[in-house]
């Protein structure tokens, strides 16, 4: 099968990778000048795993504007901020016959895609596997191969040819898929999950372990997954997980699959960058609000991330300030 991952981040470059490594011709199209760059100057980009056994793997990267390729599937990893930009500069190459596939955190992606891809054609799900971009052309795969597992469905929950064959290749690639026809469900459920240990290792430093082994973790964990879930049945979402099974995946990842990980917000958060907590956290309050539910746990978080980024950015201010004095020194 031929796939084009667009967004070669850290999670673009992990599904790239492995499935390239599973025998699939991939192709890579990203925006980020340094990345495609240092991957073109380097021969490829070099892959860790855990920290260890650092070696360059050989890829095809573009920008989107000179790509030409005809694949079966795309494969979209990018933050929700970045994917309307992304898909205008895209557009030229994509064709009636693909498909989209995407594992992207928080909600508010599906409806960009479907203006550019067929109902039928698009399939969408969560990954729980924990990956680190250390910087353009560098990525750390963290988990042992074959860790860690995901969840997707089809836009129409109604599975094809082309959709047990993409299963198929992921299970090759040992990302250890699970295909559900329920759609809203399956997508829903790592927004929780993500509102939970996303924002809260964020907001306080910590690592996915560091967080489940403070002993009121699980009041934490529970009080957001419950306002969480009340959000999701007013909208009338058929969760996958009950409340308890979303807890005990909080707490497997945290404590066994990833417990030295930082999470991608944590990681967005830490380089000064914006974070997506509006399509998680905010996506839950917005929600809540069509129903007139006050999910304020999750408006408080909300309003507590910005407030970190706004100190954050201050902060890369002032680091600027004293780089720029020190050069004119």
């Amino acid at each position: 099968m031929k796939f084009t991952v667009v967004g070669a981040g850290a999670m673009g470059l992990r599904y790239g990778v492995l499935l390239q490594d599973a025998g699939n011709e991939v192709d890579f199209v990203d925006g980020w000048e340094p990345n495609v760059e240092k991957m073109r100057e380097q021969g490829g980009v070099y892959v860790s795993r855990d920290h260890e056994d650092k070696h360059l793997v050989n890829v095809n990267v573009y920008y989107p504007e000179e790509y030409k390729g005809d694949p079966d599937c795309y494969i979209f990893f990018l933050k929700q901020m970045q994917l309307t930009d992304m898909l205008k500069r895209c557009e030229h190459f994509f064709k009636p016959n693909q498909y989209a596939f995407t594992c992207m955190n928080g909600m508010g992606h599906v409806e960009k895609l479907l203006k550019y891809f067929k109902p039928e054609k698009l399939v969408a799900g969560t990954a729980l596997v924990a990956t680190v971009l250390n910087g353009p052309g560098d990525v750390d795969f963290i988990g042992k191969r074959g860790a860690g597992s995901m969840n997707l469905a089809n836009y129409t929950e109604k599975p094809d040819d082309f959709t047990h064959a993409l299963v198929a290749e992921l299970e090759k690639a040992q990302f250890n898929p699970n295909l559900t026809t329920n759609f809203r469900g399956t997508l829903m459920a790592k927004v929780v999950f993500n509102s939970v240990v996303n924002t809260l290792c964020t907001m306080f430093e910590v690592t996915m372990g560091e967080y489940a082994d403070y002993e009121g973790a699980d009041e934490m964990s529970r009080q957001l997954i419950d306002e969480a879930y009340d959000v999701c049945e007013r909208d009338g979402v058929k969760m996958i997980n009950t409340r308890q099974e979303e807890l005990d995946s909080v707490n497997y990842v945290s404590k066994v699959a990833n417990p030295l990980h930082y999470p991608s917000m944590y990681q967005d958060m830490h380089n000064y960058r914006p974070t997506e907590v509006d399509y998680i956290n905010g996506y839950l309050v917005k929600l809540g609000q069509k129903h007139n539910y006050n999910a304020k746990t999750h408006a408080f978080l909300t309003h507590e991330v910005h407030l970190a980024e706004r100190g954050k950015q201050r902060e890369l201010k002032r680091m600027q300030a004293s780089e720029k004095q020190a050069q004119t020194a």
